[in-house]
């Protein structure tokens, strides 16, 4: 089973970066794959998540209108895209994925089987 993050990097406030979130060695049929996010000092947290089986989607509030999640099905790919990024968007962000038979779930992150490595998204000038 393998969850591996990639796309994070240094941008400047209001600058855009598209994360990457492969997933293989498990049966996404039935999971949720969901973003976290972890900035120094503060809980992880649940940014935004898809649905494999049906496509619901959520978002946080704080992220709504300017993060967009997907998924490539073939390609067992789910990515989020982020806009008009703010220094409070800096953190460690994380996919996971958890069976779940919720549209939606963003935690627990106890509750999630597998976890990617994290990849560091800094916003900053």
């Amino acid at each position: 089973v393998q969850v591996v993050e990639s796309g994070g990097g240094l941008v400047q406030p209001g600058g855009s970066l598209r994360l990457s979130c492969a997933a293989s060695g498990f049966t996404l049929d039935y999971h949720v794959i969901t973003w976290f996010r972890q900035a120094p000092g503060k809980e992880r947290e649940g940014v935004s998540c898809i649905n494999w089986r049906d496509n619901s989607t959520y978002y946080q509030d704080s992220v709504k209108g300017r993060f967009t999640i997907s998924r490539v099905n073939a390609k067992r790919m789910v990515y989020l895209q982020m806009n008009s990024l703010k220094p409070e968007d800096t953190a460690v962000y994380y996919c996971a994925a958890t069976e779940s038979l919720a549209p939606v779930t963003t935690g627990p992150p106890r509750s999630f089987d597998y976890w990617g490595q994290g990849t560091q998204v800094t916003v900053s000038s």
